[in-house]
Order: structure tokens, then C-alpha cells, then sequence
């Protein structure tokens, strides 16, 4: 499975997110942004603001990366935000068996319908748009019907709330540390192994990689079953951290996923990707909310919680433009030459 014998390298892991314009930008934007907040907030380079920041938006990673592989192969998944939802009612339902029963039972909930969203895409032909939306509304309705409409409550007698409230070593938060380990593993499947070169080949063009005989099909059920399992490792920290299910939760959380990914660099049109640059995606759009709450703190501006979609929205469409005329710039070009 392995490209070859290179070792694990963390400062290559951050230089791979850094080969294109975009991606280099996504960097500097939120290094930027971070220069920024240190210079006119006074705590906003407090331990507790940076871990707070890091163990709220680790949910969003987790589902980027999930999302950054689907659309790598030129597909979707619209489903995230409700699995992650559904993921968290399943969660604590299971929760009075503890972190070893709840914590699996939630990840494979998703997994089943990561799985079961490829298995509709590559048997019945339905494109990835249509089979996703469908598997949305299925796991919103089935959030509902599991709980009854109501937010679940977790056993809080049992070690599951650990997960989302406790930290390792007294100080780093295991939300953070389980985001990272994800990182690091789908860095090194997209960087270093053969699925990973395939996954990018389909996104470059499906037919051609079927006739260079690669194996495409298991890659694509790789990249919806992986979505499902961040989706619902996700929706468990959610009701680890918050100490509830919250079948209401998730919308939109496509929209930042799908977000993160495309200002990461990552063509909407697949066969081009970054991992790093899709954390720094995801941590930009939580960066700039985040320093729209100091500013509310500060009495400057005063933005209710609804600005944040009208801001994530008009946020992704200028990328999306961009990105367009970047395609647009690059085919110019190539039918120049």
C-alpha cells in the first residue's frame, strides 16, 4: 500500500500545503489573521482562548478533511452536518456504556452511511449530489425520530464526557490530539500511499483512471465511508463536549466543510488537494468568528450569531470566483501553448 520507504516527516506534512498560490495564501491569511488578534486583543493569545478556539473548531477540521477527500474525486457530501447530528444522538444514547461502546457505536453509524452513499453512487449511478442530499434529510429525520425531537442528555455517571471535557496531561483537551492523529493519517494516505494517488487520478478524470486499470471504485467508497467516519467522530465530540445528542445541530456544517476545502486550494472539480491547507481553511473561517466575538466583547461592532453564515457565505463564493478564474487563466494558457 505503501508509495515507498520514505519516513513520516511533520515539517513535510506542512510543506505539502503550501504548493500552490492559493494554498500558500490560505497561510498567509491566517497567519495574518493571527498577527492581527495578538496586536489588539489583550487575551487573545491566552492558553485558554487558543485551546478553547482549537477544542470548539476540532469538530469542523474532522469533517474537512472528510470532505476535502470526497471532493479530491470531483464528488460531494451534503450529509455531513446531519450525520454528525445523527452520530450524536446514537452517542448518547450509548452513553451510559461508556467511551468504549459509545465512542465505536457513534463512528460506525457514520461509517454505515458513508457506506452505504457509496454503494448508491457507484451500483444504482445516482450522482454524488443527489445520493447525499437524500442520505441528509434520511439521518436529519433519523436524529429526530431517535430522540424524539429533544435533545438527549448524556450519562454523566459513565467516563464518556471525558472525551470532550477532559485533557491529556492536564492541559492539551483529547478533542485536539484525536483532530491531529486524523490529520496525520489522512496526510499520510493522500501523501504516501497508492489510494491516495488514486484519489486524486479519479478527481483528474474517472474514465481515464479506469482504463489505466486503477482500482477506483474501492477508492471511491474509501473517500465516502472515511467522510462518515469523520462526520461521526465529530458528532461524538459533540456530545461528549456539550453533554447531550443534539439532533438540531449540524446545519450548514457541510457549507464550512465545503468552505475550509475549496479556500484550502482544493478544486471543487477534484484531482487537486491539500490536507494541511484544508486545516488552515478550516481554522481561517473559525479565526475570523472568533475575533468577531472579541470585537463584539470590545463593543465595536455588534453581530448577532446569524452574521456568521451571511459572512461564511459570501466567504466561499469570492474563493469559488477566484478559483474559477484561476481555471479559466490556466486553460487560456494551455490553449495558448
Amino acid at each position: 500500500m505503501l508509495a515507498d520507504s520514505k519516513t513520516f516527516d511533520l515539517r513535510e506534512l506542512l510543506r505539502s500545503g503550501g504548493g500552490t498560490a492559493q494554498t500558500r495564501g490560505v497561510w498567509i491569511a491566517l497567519i495574518l489573521l493571527i498577527a492581527f488578534g495578538l496586536f489588539r486583543y489583550d487575551n487573545f493569545g491566552s492558553q485558554y482562548n487558543v485551546l478553547s478556539f482549537l477544542n470548539f473548531n476540532s469538530m469542523f477540521v474532522l469533517i474537512s478533511i472528510g470532505m476535502c477527500f470526497v471532493i479530491m474525486t470531483g464528488g460531494i457530501d451534503l450529509s455531513v452536518g446531519s450525520v454528525a447530528a445523527f452520530t450524536s444522538v446514537v452517542a448518547a444514547l450509548l452513553s451510559s456504556h461508556g467511551l468504549i461502546v459509545a465512542v465505536p457505536g457513534g463512528v460506525l453509524a457514520g461509517m454505515a452511511i458513508g457506506a452505504l452513499n457509496a454503494f448508491v453512487i457507484l451500483r444504482m449511478r445516482v450522482p454524488p449530489f443527489i445520493t447525499t442530499l437524500a442520505t441528509m434529510l434520511a439521518a436529519k429525520g433519523g436524529s429526530l425520530v431517535l430522540s424524539g425531537a429533544e435533545t438527549i442528555g448524556v450519562d454523566w455517571t459513565t467516563n464518556f464526557t471525558r472525551l470532550g471535557m477532559g485533557s491529556a496531561f492536564g492541559t492539551i483537551p483529547w478533542t485536539i490530539l484525536i483532530a491531529l492523529a486524523v490529520v496525520i493519517v489522512a496526510w499520510i494516505i493522500l501523501e504516501r500511499t497508492s489510494l491516495g494517488r488514486i484519489v486524486l487520478a479519479i478527481g483528474g478524470g474517472d474514465e481515464a483512471s479506469k482504463l489505466m486499470g486503477l482500482r477506483t471504485e474501492r477508492a471511491i467508497v474509501f473517500v465516502y465511508v472515511f467522510s462518515g467516519l469523520c462526520a461521526g467522530l465529530a458528532g461524538v465530540i459533540l456530545a461528549s463536549a456539550f453533554g447531550a445528542g443534539q439532533p438540531l445541530e449540524g446545519v450548514g456544517w457541510e457549507l464550512t466543510a465545503i468552505a475550509s476545502v475549496v479556500v484550502g486550494g482544493t478544486l471543487l472539480t477534484g484531482g487537486v488537494g491539500s490536507i494541511p491547507a484544508t486545516v488552515a481553511g478550516a481554522l481561517l473561517l473559525g479565526l475570523i468568528f472568533n475575533i468577531l466575538n472579541f470585537e463584539n466583547g470590545r463593543g465595536t461592532i455588534s453581530l448577532s450569531a446569524y452574521w456568521q453564515s451571511v459572512i461564511r457565505g459570501n466567504f466561499l463564493l469570492i474563493v469559488i470566483v477566484l478559483q474559477a478564474g484561476l481555471l479559466t487563466q490556466r486553460k487560456a494558457r494551455s490553449q495558448d501553448g
